[in-house]
Parts: C-alpha cells; structure tokens; sequence
C-alpha cells in the first residue's frame, strides 16, 4: 500500500486547547485536500490511518480535529506529520492533463535545433502564478549535471508527454 500512496499536505501544529490541528494543503484548490478520506499519515513509528471528525477555514489556512486527539498536549504530540491519500482516490483526467506527481521522475529530452539531447529528470514542480515550471536536474545519463527549469507551457516548451514511458519531450536549447 505504501507506494500507492501520496502526499497531499501536512499537520504542522497544535491550535487551541481542544485538540484541533493546523493543516497545510497541496492540492489545488487548496480545499480539496478534505475531498479525499482517508487520510494516511507518515508517522515516526510508521503509516496510520486517521479518521477527521471536523475541519474549517482558519486565517490564510485550514484547522482540522481528529478522532482519538482531544487536547493541545496530544496535538502537539502528533505534530509535524506528512498527510497521503491513496492514488486511485483521486478523478481521472483529461487528455493532456496530468498530476504533478506523475511529472516527477519523467526523463527530459530536448529536441531544440532537431538535436536530441538528455536534459536529465524531472526532480519538482513549481508553482509561478503563470505557468508551473518543470525542475529538471543533470544525472549520469543526461547531458551534464545541472539544473533546469523549463516552463510548463505544452506546445511552447513541452512538445509531448509520455506517462508510460516516463519521458517528456521539449523545445529548450541545453545551453540554458
């Protein structure tokens, strides 16, 4: 099960005296996170399932309460942990579209100048505002050992992407 998982936020503290938790969200919109139940949580003695009996808007952010946490000192005990969901959880997509977390790991091909050339592997996703920007970093098999950042921009940047494959194909000049 451990594989079919991932991370859609993060508990990072205690609010309140009544047990309620400060929750960081990863998906977009930043409420979806409370769409997809249950949570697992990525603990120092290992993975646990958790059940959420309420949440709510709170400032710039979300707070949540959790069965089985009923005062600040089990909170804060709890606190910081990773929050997954299970993969088949999440709506399928359109053509075209992916998640971020299918992206990373994608071997980068640059076809500028019809020269094909091995920028290396996607390591993250940014956030702009505009557009996400691919992290591609250099490895053994790639060009050279640096770092990229290319705009996700299909048909611009980003020519074709390969889920099965593992491989993205791109419009950069290597030189950048």
């Amino acid at each position: 099960m451990m594989s079919n998982l991932i991370n859609v936020g993060r508990v990072t503290g205690a609010h309140g005296i009544k047990g309620w938790v400060k929750i960081h969200s990863q998906t977009e919109p930043l409420e979806n996170i409370f769409n997809y139940q249950p949570w697992y949580v990525k603990t120092a003695h290992g993975v646990k399932v958790i059940e959420l009996l309420e949440w709510r808007n709170h400032g710039k952010g979300y707070v949540a309460q959790i069965k089985g946490i009923e005062d600040r000192n089990q909170a804060e005990a709890f606190c910081p942990v990773v929050i997954a969901i299970e993969k088949n959880s999440l709506p399928n997509l359109e053509k075209n579209d992916f998640y971020w977390f299918d992206l990373e790991g994608c071997r980068v091909i640059s076809a500028f100048d019809d020269v094909k050339t091995d920028l290396g592997l996607v390591s993250r996703i940014m956030p702009t505002g505009a557009n996400d920007v691919l992290v591609v970093v250099g490895d053994d098999q790639s060009v050279d050992l640096g770092e990229r950042l290319i705009p996700y921009v299909l048909g611009q940047f980003v020519i074709n992407v390969n889920i099965e494959e593992k491989i993205i194909d791109v419009d950069w000049d290597p030189a950048f």
